[in-house]
């Protein structure tokens, strides 16, 4: 499943590690960190706020998939700028492509930069998971000594945070008040500067298609080996039950475009597919496209679909591949919720993996017909 940890750029990031009550220590290697800065709990490292060619290639590389597990920056307390103890709190995860996206927004700003511990897992996610949480909160808060550090007691925490924290045990443990920031990273100078206070646009998730189509490579390239696997099978029975070893080409096709219409199609498409489940959009794009595919005459004569039996075999495998892919992109969407995408897994699952054992005895059959008349 999709982990939204690509999705928009929320307030969220990271840092360098420090913590407990010895002074904090930095990695001196890491390309962010362009000083320190001196407080009463320790030095503490302050990050830059411009990006590097080594960050843009970071991004794309876990954007692909690459690595995208351990794209973290350790938990702790940085400085941003040069701040004061009156200066604001954010509170973040330190998964590394949200931290990039939040600090390349805070040029010119003094603030301190509180990064929580989420095991490299997005702010959104990790409230779903817990990790980014009132415990972690409070043990951070204590962990890096922030009373002695700020005079105030105001933490700005991300808006798409809250299902995972409980303000008024954040205050009863730690001191600390909880205020909502923006949604999105790029409104956090315009949230500062009106005293914290966000207007309703900053508090809207819109999902826009750039956005949705954002995580369409992580998507496509956790599952590619597994349609290198069904293509294999499906070629293999072509050739040793059928005897056509030339159908390479056009069993690939109808694979690829099927799992090309789950991975982009319904990302791109998916606030005019119907219904709510997306198993249900994906195998409603799946069925679009296989009579697409039909009414077109592309079925028969580009990919070599000669009998009514294996015809019937993609109908199946089509619907069922989309169906799953588009199960990827529950994050992409506000209106799923974490006990409805379990609901929905419970019945879809067996429905696709019902179709396409189903579509894989069709085929192999449509294959040994041929060979036998």
């Amino acid at each position: 499943m999709t982990t939204n940890s690509e999705l928009p750029p929320v307030l969220g990031g990271g840092g360098c590690g420090c913590g407990g009550g010895a002074a904090p220590v930095c990695p001196t290697t890491a390309a962010w960190r362009v000083g320190t800065v001196d407080t009463p709990a320790g030095a503490l490292p302050q990050i830059a706020t411009r990006l590097t060619f080594a960050d843009q290639l970071g991004a794309l590389r876990v954007r692909c998939n690459i690595g995208r597990m351990n794209y973290r920056v350790p938990p702790g307390l940085y400085a941003v700028g040069t701040p004061t103890p009156d200066a604001p709190v954010l509170v973040t995860a330190n998964y590394k492509l949200t931290f990039d996206r939040v600090r390349q927004e805070l040029g010119g700003q003094n603030l301190w930069l509180l990064v929580l511990d989420t095991a490299g897992v997005n702010v959104w996610c990790a409230a779903g998971k817990g990790t980014f949480g009132t415990p972690e909160l409070v043990r951070r808060i204590a962990a890096v000594r922030l009373p002695e550090i700020v005079r105030h007691r105001t933490l700005i925490l991300p808006q798409l945070g809250a299902p995972g924290v409980a303000a008024h045990e954040v205050l009863k443990h730690s001191g600390f008040r909880v205020v909502y920031g923006p949604v999105y990273a790029r409104d956090l100078p315009a949230f500062l500067a009106a005293g914290q206070q966000a207007t309703p646009a900053m508090r809207r998730v819109r999902f826009t298609l750039a956005e949705r189509l954002a995580v369409v490579p992580v998507e496509l390239t956790i599952w590619f080996k597994w349609l290198v696997l069904l293509v294999t099978v499906l070629y293999l029975a072509s050739g040793l039950l059928g005897g056509n070893w030339g159908r390479c080409g056009g069993i690939a096709a109808l694979a690829l475009a099927a799992y090309l219409t789950g991975g982009v199609g319904v990302a791109a498409l998916l606030p005019w597919l119907p219904g709510r489940a997306f198993a249900i959009k994906g195998a409603l794009a799946g069925l679009l496209l296989m009579a697409g595919l039909h009414l077109s005459g592309a079925l028969t004569a580009g990919c070599g679909v000669r009998t009514g039996v294996e015809a019937a075999a993609w109908w199946l495998l089509a619907p069922a591949i989309a169906s799953f892919l588009a199960m990827n992109y529950t994050g992409t969407t506000t209106f799923t919720s974490q006990s409805g995408v379990k609901k929905e897994l419970r019945y879809a699952i067996p429905a696709q993996a019902a179709a396409l054992v189903l579509g894989l005895a069709l085929f192999m059959l449509a294959q040994w017909s041929a060979v036998t008349g």
